[in-house]
C-alpha cells in the first residue's frame, strides 16, 4: 500500500485536485451549464414540434443558418484537437504529450456537442442513423460526412479508453486511424462548401485544404483555452513539461494562424480583382457591408492578428497571456465560421439578371431558438470538460 501511494504520488497533482472539482465552485458550474445545455436541448425539441419555419431565422434563400455555423465550428475544433494530440501521441513529439489525453477527451466532447446542435438543424433527425444505413448514396458529400465523422468518433473513443488503461500501443493504432478518419472526414467537410459551384463565394479547390488548417489552428487555441481552465479551477501549479507543451502548441498555432492568414488575404483578394460575379458582392459585404464588424474585428483582430501577435511577443512562455491569445481566438474562430457559412449564402441565385423587386443581397438574422441551441451546445462542451477533469483526475499523463 506504501508502494502503491508513492507511485500515485509521482502521478497524480497533490495540490487541489478532487478536493478542489467537488468544491461548491464545482458544482455551481455544473449546475449553471447543466440548466443552459437543458434549455438549449428544450429549444431544440420545440422547433422541431412547431415546425422550423416558425422558430428559425432561415429562408428558402438562406436554408443554412448559425447551427450550420456551430456545427462547423465544434468538428472543426474537434479534428484539431485530434491532430494536436496525434503530434505526440501517435508520432512521438514529446513535449505534446501532455495534454494528449485532454486533447483526446475534448474532442470526444467537441464532436458530440457538434451532433447535437446539427441534430435539431436537421428537421427530422430520427431519420438520419436510418437513412444513413438504409438510404447509403456514396455519390453525396453530406453521406460522407456522416459515415466518416461517426467512425472517426468510435475510433477517438476506442483510443481515449485505451490512454486510460495504459495500453498505448492499442491506443496509437487507434489514434492514428482517428487522425485519418478525421482528416479525410474534414477535408470531405469542405468539399460539401468547395464543390457547390452555384455558390462562388465558397466554390474552389482550396477549400478542403483550408477547413484542415484551421481545424489545427482551432485544436491549438482550444487546447490552450481548456487547460489552462483546468489548472486554474482545480488550483494546480503547471508543471515544467506542461509548459514547455503549451509553449510548443501555441507556437503550432502561430504557425497556422500564419498560413491562415495567408489563405484569407489571398481570398479577399482573388474575389475583389476583377469583380466575379457573385463573388465580388459577398466580398464586399464583408470588408464593407453588412458584415465588415464582423470580418475586421471578429475575424481579423480576434481570430489571427491579436493571438498571433501575444504567441510572438512571450514566445509561447507565460501562460497568462497565451489564455487570453486562445480566448480571443476562440471567439474569433467563431466568426470565422460564421461568416464562412452565412455570407456565402447571401448573393441570390438570379443576381445580376436585372429581375423586378429581387433583391441585391439576401439576409439572415438568428432567432431566439437558434441562439438558444448554440448556447446550449456550448454549454453542453463546457458540461462534459467539467465532468471529465473530476472523473478522469484532470487527465494528468505518466510522465507529467
Amino acid at each position: 500500500r506504501l508502494e502503491m501511494n508513492s507511485v500515485l504520488a509521482g502521478i497524480l497533482p497533490q495540490e487541489g485536485g478532487l478536493e478542489a472539482a467537488g468544491s461548491g465552485k464545482y458544482n455551481i458550474a455544473i449546475g449553471l451549464l447543466a440548466l443552459l445545455t437543458a434549455v438549449g436541448v428544450a429549444a431544440g425539441i420545440h422547433s422541431l414540434w412547431v415546425g422550423h419555419e416558425h422558430t428559425f431565422g432561415v429562408s428558402r434563400g438562406v436554408p443554412w443558418g448559425v447551427l450550420i455555423a456551430a456545427y462547423v465550428f465544434f468538428v472543426v475544433t474537434s479534428t484539431g484537437l485530434c491532430i494536436v494530440s496525434s503530434v505526440g501521441h501517435v508520432f512521438g513529439f514529446e513535449n505534446f504529450n501532455p495534454i494528449a489525453k485532454r486533447a483526446v477527451f475534448l474532442s470526444i466532447g467537441t464532436i458530440v456537442a457538434g451532433f447535437l446542435v446539427i441534430a435539431f438543424e436537421i428537421e427530422n433527425s430520427w431519420r438520419m442513423p436510418v437513412g444513413n444505413v438504409i438510404g447509403a448514396n456514396p455519390t453525396s458529400n453530406i453521406w460522407w460526412m456522416g459515415t466518416l465523422y461517426g467512425a472517426y468518433l468510435f475510433f477517438m473513443m476506442i483510443e481515449f479508453v485505451m490512454l486510460q488503461l495504459n495500453n498505448h500501443k492499442v491506443a496509437t493504432g487507434f489514434g492514428l486511424a482517428g487522425l485519418v478518419t478525421g482528416i479525410v472526414a474534414h477535408s470531405n467537410l469542405g468539399a460539401v462548401f468547395g464543390l457547390l459551384n452555384g455558390r462562388e463565394f465558397w466554390h474552389g479547390p482550396y477549400m478542403p485544404i483550408y477547413f484542415i488548417t484551421s481545424a489545427a489552428m482551432s485544436g491549438c487555441v482550444a487546447i490552450i483555452f481548456f487547460t489552462y481552465i483546468a489548472y486554474k479551477f482545480n488550483g494546480w501549479e503547471m508543471s515544467s513539461g506542461m509548459k514547455r507543451s503549451m509553449e510548443s502548441v501555441a507556437k503550432m498555432g502561430a504557425l497556422m494562424m500564419a498560413v491562415i492568414i495567408f489563405f484569407t488575404s489571398w481570398k479577399m483578394i482573388t474575389g475583389v480583382t476583377g469583380q466575379p460575379p457573385g463573388k465580388y458582392e459577398a466580398m464586399q459585404s464583408l470588408l464593407t457591408g453588412d458584415y465588415a464588424m464582423n470580418f475586421w474585428v471578429g475575424e481579423v483582430l480576434l481570430g489571427m492578428a491579436i493571438p498571433f501577435v501575444i504567441i510572438l511577443l512571450v514566445k509561447g512562455r507565460n501562460m497568462n497571456a497565451l489564455f487570453v491569445a486562445s480566448l480571443a481566438g476562440m471567439i474569433g474562430i467563431f466568426f470565422m465560421r460564421y461568416d464562412l457559412v452565412i455570407v456565402g449564402q447571401l448573393v441570390p441565385a438570379y443576381h445580376g439578371m436585372g429581375l423586378v423587386d429581387y433583391p441585391h443581397l439576401l439576409s439572415y438574422t438568428p432567432s431566439l431558438h437558434e441562439n438558444l441551441v448554440v448556447a446550449g451546445g456550448i454549454a453542453f462542451c463546457g458540461l462534459v470538460f467539467l465532468m471529465g477533469e473530476k472523473l478522469f483526475r484532470g487527465h494528468v499523463s505518466e510522465g507529467h
